[in-house]
């Protein structure tokens, strides 16, 4: 495992679980509004579903579960693959709550076993905010190329380059040159909601923010076929991009 795949997992692994339950409800709680309107829970990513029954997903940093289980619930069937062993505590109990049934492989997303998981789904799907966790996007693209079978189509949503040279999301994050390649470093996402005292305890992560540019050249040079960018208001402001999302084909 690369030292700062570890060094993020260890980050992702800081109180995560009691994050969880703090944040978004204890697993049975959570479960509740899951089951009572899937597609809710979805939010603007159900827009990018043609279909869920029977739809195999590979639901990549899938972190707690919170989109793998309403894609279950709805019929798909859906492997997250994670770094963090809390986040799979947390998903799995929650899953066991809605009476649904998710896989969850803990790992590093780029050491995933092709051997076993190799042209297995239908879709790999991203949401959240996960390209910046890995420092080549070349890499990264090529094994969700590898991940899908031929025909599969890869659902990737993430945090707009904005990002880069501004705090639009206010996630308290470093910023940069909006050409800058280098690596920073920074807090994980949730660490601003946490007391002064702990917050200063948690691993930082090492990211690599990309330019749209490159986002776009990585899907098409993997060999995907670019069928649509779009770029979403900011929550903060709606005036700003605050994310985008790619669907690319594997032909």
């Amino acid at each position: 495992m690369k030292d700062y795949i570890q060094q993020n997992k260890e980050s992702w692994e800081f109180n995560v679980y009691d994050f969880w339950v703090k944040n978004a409800g204890t697993p049975e709680e959570r479960a509740s509004k899951d089951t009572e309107d899937p597609i809710k829970m979805l939010k603007k990513y159900a827009a990018y579903f043609d279909s869920y029954e029977g739809v195999r997903v590979a639901n990549i940093c899938g972190s707690c579960g919170k989109k793998a289980i309403p894609l279950a619930l709805l019929g798909a069937k859906v492997t997250v693959f994670d770094i963090s062993s809390e986040n799979r505590q947390y998903a799995m109990e929650t899953a066991a709550a809605a009476h649904t049934s998710i896989d969850f492989v803990v790992g590093d997303v780029l050491e995933i076993d092709m051997d076993r998981y190799g042209g297995q789904f239908d879709v790999v799907f991203m949401e959240g905010g996960i390209l910046h966790f890995f420092h080549d996007i070349r890499e990264f693209m090529d094994v969700m190329y590898s991940l899908l079978r031929p025909g599969g189509r890869m659902i990737c949503s993430d945090f707009h380059p904005f990002q880069k040279i501004a705090d639009i999301l206010e996630f308290q994050q470093p910023v940069t040159s909006y050409f800058s390649t280098d690596i920073i470093k920074g807090e994980m996402a949730h660490a601003r909601f946490y007391p002064e005292e702990i917050r200063r305890q948690i691993p930082l992560c090492e990211y690599r923010k990309y330019t749209i540019s490159e986002i776009i050249n990585a899907v098409i040079e993997s060999g995907f076929t670019l069928k649509c960018f779009d770029e979403h208001p900011a929550w903060t402001d709606p005036g700003l991009p605050g994310e985008f999302t790619v669907i690319a084909i594997k032909e």
